[in-house]
């Protein structure tokens, strides 16, 4: 769920423009307790719990978490600003999630929904008791004032998330009406339901568009009791929350007090971390996880490390070329400087071989292009051959690989053979521009200074081939901010995935997007190919209509060269005191922190 642009391509979506006239007619729908993307829902009309939660889980005690970096801000609605962590904690949203099924929502806000058959709109109707922290009732002017806000004035993904939102009407006090400008947008019906819900009478009185630390009000289990602004932020859960009872809610919600506590980076991190200084940490580094958790509390027992696995698509982390600037428009430039990236070197000498190479925008998912295409794919494909490299149809994409012994020379000779033939020369060890005689130079832009002994093997291998390349190492809130403009030559990022992909893609992809600072098509690509298959995307009619065209998406940003894929791990690597109990049963598609709990013994120890 993401961004997205549109492309009318031959006509495609003309006969969806066209409404059917039941969508406005909601008064003959019947109510539903929960949606599901595609299929039927796991969890019946009149459901007790989630089966990944322990209904009875005891109650209490503190977690503390850390973040990394520094916070300004309490609105996460806009890109101005460093939000702080924790903040979904506040908000309600009209349906939630079940983490044991690829996407489908059971009603929060929402007692009840009503959706015709060809998914044109959707109603909802509100639950009487639903309020806010401050006493306030939550209403259907509320649900309208937060898309209407969020679309006008959030961050550029609202506004390419529910572009397709046509409009969004209060039927009555309890009860809203969404219309959709296309019925075949299936995922629409969902992702509205997932939105946090804002109170009208807060934020009509602020400026939206700005950051704040005024405390915010919202309808959720938690609420702000203190915070340093930058340092520390606390949350306490609400005694007089409305929605504790609901079947989506038991076996959540179990601690009593979440802190968040900053730290400059992860490696000051750790070392609070074994001092007992918080509770919980998730770690990203092979490095840390293989040599940093050693100690007498790893061998007493008193922090637990563990490697859990999950089902959830891990998307694509990679150098990213921001092909709005000159020397990175050139495919077979982008392609060439892949084959300077030796990661099975990399991933034997530096992660301690930890890792798997991605290949996929939609990597550790059925939704990867991993053989070539089949004849459902090829019907989607085929409008749009003459715009896309001919590879797609004929060979199946696989980043650049080696034996891992560090001699690559015949890959640097292949990527000088592309560079030639894309107008680049190799004089007196510079890689110099045949036309306009420029040397080939860029600037790396990082945040975290230990990841500079995972680039520099691979600068190694640009300057090889006469590329010089800069690392620029900048704070995290000035990496933000020219992550946002655009203002870099290359960075390391990530697309995250869901199991579900859709309107989310029109923000990492579409044309429309490549323009909006603070958009996720961080890339720049504009390519009207590459539009028609995000449209095509968003409107599969059925689960194996989205896995064909999420994989005809994925073979053509693969064989366009937009990136240089890096790895992926299917674990979470995680560590924490021995303070806490968990459910037998884990979920599918999420770590489940949020069911854990404090043990008993654990909540008299921090009370006395």
């Amino acid at each position: 769920m993401t961004v997205f642009k549109k492309l009318v391509l031959g006509g495609l979506l003309a006969a969806a423009c066209q409404l059917p006239a039941m969508a406005a007619n909601d008064d003959a729908l019947t109510p539903q307790h929960g949606i599901a993307m595609h299929g039927d829902l796991k969890y019946g009309a009149g459901f007790k719990n989630f089966d990944y939660v322990n209904p009875d889980a005891p109650r209490g005690g503190r977690v503390v978490q850390s973040g990394i970096g520094t916070f300004d801000s309490f609105n996460q609605f806009i890109i101005k600003g460093s939000s702080a962590d924790g903040l979904g904690l506040v908000y309600d949203s009209l349906m939630s999630r079940a983490n044991d099924e690829p996407f489908s929502l059971y009603g929060l806000l929402a007692e009840s929904i009503e959706v015709p058959e060809d998914r044109s709109s959707i109603t909802f109707n509100l639950r009487s008791d639903a309020h806010f922290s401050d006493g306030k009732p939550v209403t259907a002017e509320d649900v309208a004032f937060t898309f209407n806000t969020l679309k006008e004035k959030g961050a550029p993904f609202y506004r390419a998330y529910y572009a397709d939102i046509k409009e969004v009407k209060v039927i009555t006090p309890h009860r809203v009406l969404f219309v959709f400008a296309h019925a075949q947008n299936r995922e629409l019906a969902l992702i509205v339901g997932e939105v946090p819900i804002l109170p009208k009478h807060v934020w009509q009185e602020r400026d939206f568009t700005k950051p704040t630390l005024e405390l915010p009000i919202g309808s959720g289990p938690y609420e702000i009791t203190s915070f340093e602004s930058g340092r520390s932020i606390t949350y306490k859960r609400r005694t007089d929350y409305w929605g504790d009872s609901l079947p989506v809610n038991q076996g959540f919600n179990n601690f009593e007090t979440i802190v968040y506590d900053y730290y400059r980076d992860s490696t000051v991190a750790l070392e609070a971390f074994k001092a007992g200084e918080y509770d919980f940490r998730l770690e990203n580094s092979s490095k840390r996880w293989a040599t940093g958790y050693t100690g007498p509390q790893f061998e007493d027992g008193e922090i637990i490390t563990r490697e859990l696995k999950h089902q959830n698509s891990t998307g694509m982390q990679a150098f990213v070329m921001n092909t709005r600037h000159e020397q990175f428009k050139d495919r077979r430039v982008r392609q060439a400087l892949a084959y300077a990236f030796d990661f099975e070197w990399t991933n034997k000498n530096i992660f301690y071989s930890a890792y798997t190479r991605s290949h996929s925008y939609f990597s550790n998912s059925e939704m990867a292009a991993s053989a070539l295409p089949d004849d459902i794919e090829l019907a989607v494909l085929e409008p749009i051959r003459d715009q896309i490299p001919e590879e797609v149809f004929s060979k199946v994409y696989k980043a650049p690989t080696t034996n891992g012994s560090g001699k690559i020379r015949n890959h640097l000779r292949t990527a000088l053979r592309l560079l030639r033939s894309a107008g680049w020369e190799l004089k007196k060890g510079k890689l110099i521009n045949k036309t306009s005689g420029e040397h080939f130079t860029f600037e790396l832009l990082m945040r975290d200074k230990s990841f500079e002994r995972i680039v520099a093997p691979f600068i190694r291998n640009l300057e090889r081939m006469g590329i010089e390349v800069q690392i620029r190492l900048v704070d995290i809130s000035q990496f933000i901010n020219r992550y946002r403009s655009y203002d870099f030559d290359m960075i390391v990022a990530s697309f995250p995935q869901s199991s579900s992909p859709g309107n989310e893609q029109r923000d990492y992809w579409h044309s429309t997007m490549a323009d909006q600072p603070g958009s996720r098509n961080i890339i720049g690509i504009k390519n009207p190919a590459i539009d028609y298959l995000v449209e095509q995307l968003i409107q599969a009619p059925t689960r194996a209509d989205l896995v064909a065209r999420s994989r005809a998406l994925d073979r053509v940003l693969q064989w366009n060269h937009y990136v240089i894929p890096q790895y992926h791990i299917s674990t979470y690597r995680v560590a924490y005191w021995n303070k806490f109990g968990m459910p037998d049963i884990r979920p599918k598609y999420s770590l489940g922190f949020d069911t854990w709990w404090v043990k008993p013994d654990n909540q008299l120890s921090e009370a006395n």
